[in-house]
């Protein structure tokens, strides 16, 4: 019974979990504005190959 007890106050995996909910934000995020991100990256390239010539 002490085991289980133990197993049960043991905090190690709170981190593992911290992170996995933090990659489910991020994936939700780019998933709900995935539009606007590709438009933006897309200007980006835009801008650098037109400014490229200019170097």
């Amino acid at each position: 019974m002490l085991g289980f007890k133990n197993f049960l106050l043991d905090e190690d995996g709170i981190g593992v979990v911290e992170m996995i909910l933090i990659v489910v934000v991020l994936i939700g995020l780019v998933l709900i504005f995935k539009n606007r991100l590709t438009t933006l990256v897309s200007d980006i390239f835009d801008t650098i190959k037109s400014r490229a010539g200019e170097v």
